[in-house]
C-alpha cells in the first residue's frame, strides 16, 4: 500500500483510507460483526487511515466504540480521525443543529477518547462550520487540545475559503474533508488554496454514496432508513443518466482489467498527491477491491476518456434542497 503526506504538520496515511459512517447510520441497518471484519481486513491490506465521528453514533458513541474495538490490537499502527460540531443534546429534534462552542468541543474530545479507547485523537475535524462560533475560537480550542496531548492534528470538513484561511492562521489545518468523486466536483475550486496553504484533502463519498460501484437501485428500493431514497442522484431523470454514465465507466474499467470502483478511486488519486479518499464498506471483499485501487495507474488516455463520460460530474445535487453545506 502506498502512503501519502497530508498537510505540512507530519500527518501520513495510506493512499486509500476507510470511512465508517455506513456501519451505524445512513445506509440501512448495520452489522457490527461485518463492520469489524471489514476494518480488520483493511488493516491487513495496509490501510492506516480510519474515519469516524460523534455524529455517526447519534450521541451514543456506537460508531467510535465499534471502530475502537476493531483497531484495538493495532491502534499504534493507524491514524484515527473523528469529528465534532453537531448538537446532539436532543435527538427528538433531529441532529441538524450545530454546536462548535469551546465547551462542547472539549466535551466531545473527552467522549471520543473514551469511546475509541485511546489517549490521543490523531485527527480532530470540525464536522460542519458553525456560523454562531467564530472559527478562530474553534481553532484556538483545538490548539489547546493539541497542546494538552489529546489531539494530534486539526481538520476541517465542508469549509469554504475564508473559514480555511482564518482557521489555518490560528492553528495549522492538516486536512480538509469534503465530498468529492467522479459525480461531485465542486470542491476542485478550493484546490489552489489547499496547495497554497499546504493542506491535504480527504474525499468522502468517493464512490458517489455507492452509485459508482455499479450496484445502484432506484430510490424507494432501499431500506426505509437509507438516505439514498431521497438523494437527488437516485431520483427519476437523474438516476437513468447516472446509470448510463457508470455503465460507460464500467466498460472502460473492464478494458483495463479493473472494476468501476477501482477506476473511480484511481481517478481521485490521480488528481493530486495529497489526496486520500475514504470509501466505506461493510464487506471485507469490497475492502479488498477498494484497496486494490492504490495500485492502478491511469494513463492520459484513460483520464481523457473519463472526462468525456463525465466532464462536469454526475446528474443531480448531492443533497436535497436546503441541506447542502454552506461554504464561507
Amino acid at each position: 500500500m502506498q502512503h501519502r503526506t497530508l498537510g505540512t504538520q507530519g500527518l501520513t496515511a495510506s493512499a486509500i483510507g476507510y470511512g465508517s459512517m455506513g456501519l451505524t447510520m445512513a445506509y440501512g441497518p448495520g452489522d457490527e460483526e461485518a463492520g469489524i471484519a471489514a476494518i480488520r481486513r483493511a488493516h491487513d491490506l495496509g490501510v492506516t487511515f480510519f474515519d469516524t465521528a460523534e455524529l455517526y453514533g447519534l450521541g451514543t458513541g456506537s460508531n467510535e466504540i465499534l471502530v475502537g474495538k476493531a483497531v484495538k490490537d493495532f491502534r499504534d499502527e493507524v491514524v484515527l480521525a473523528t469529528k465534532f460540531g453537531f448538537d446532539l443534546s436532543d435527538l427528538s429534534q433531529g441532529f441538524g443543529g450545530l454546536n462548535s462552542r469551546p465547551d462542547n468541543i472539549r466535551k466531545v474530545a473527552d467522549n471520543s477518547l473514551r469511546y475509541l479507547g485511546v489517549d490521543q485523537i490523531d485527527v480532530f475535524y470540525q464536522h460542519r462550520v458553525d456560523p454562531d462560533v467564530p472559527i478562530e475560537e474553534v481553532a484556538g480550542t483545538v490548539k489547546e487540545l493539541i497542546d494538552a496531548g489529546k489531539v494530534k492534528y486539526f481538520g476541517l470538513s465542508e469549509a469554504g475559503p475564508e473559514t480555511i484561511r482564518k482557521a489555518h492562521a490560528d492553528q495549522p489545518v492538516s486536512v480538509l474533508q469534503t465530498e468529492y468523486s467522479l459525480f461531485e466536483r465542486e470542491v476542485e475550486q478550493l484546490f489552489p488554496l489547499l496547495h497554497e496553504l499546504g493542506i491535504g484533502f480527504v474525499p468522502y463519498s468517493p464512490l458517489g454514496r455507492g452509485f459508482i460501484t455499479g450496484t445502484a437501485k432506484p430510490a424507494g428500493q432501499y431500506d426505509t432508513t437509507d438516505m439514498r431514497n431521497s438523494d437527488p442522484r437516485w431520483q427519476p431523470g437523474n438516476f437513468e443518466k447516472n446509470v448510463e454514465a457508470v455503465d460507460r465507466l464500467g466498460k472502460l474499467a473492464t478494458a483495463k482489467g479493473i472494476t468501476v470502483s477501482q477506476l473511480a478511486l484511481a481517478w481521485l488519486l490521480a488528481q493530486g498527491d495529497q489526496i486520500v479518499p475514504i470509501p466505506g464498506t461493510r464487506s471485507a471483499a469490497r475492502m479488498e477491491e477498494n484497496a486494490g485501487a492504490a495500485d492502478v495507474a491511469l494513463t492520459e488516455a484513460d483520464l481523457a476518456a473519463i472526462r468525456e463520460i463525465l466532464p462536469n460530474g454526475g446528474f443531480g445535487a448531492r443533497y436535497t434542497e436546503g441541506h447542502a453545506p454552506n461554504w464561507v
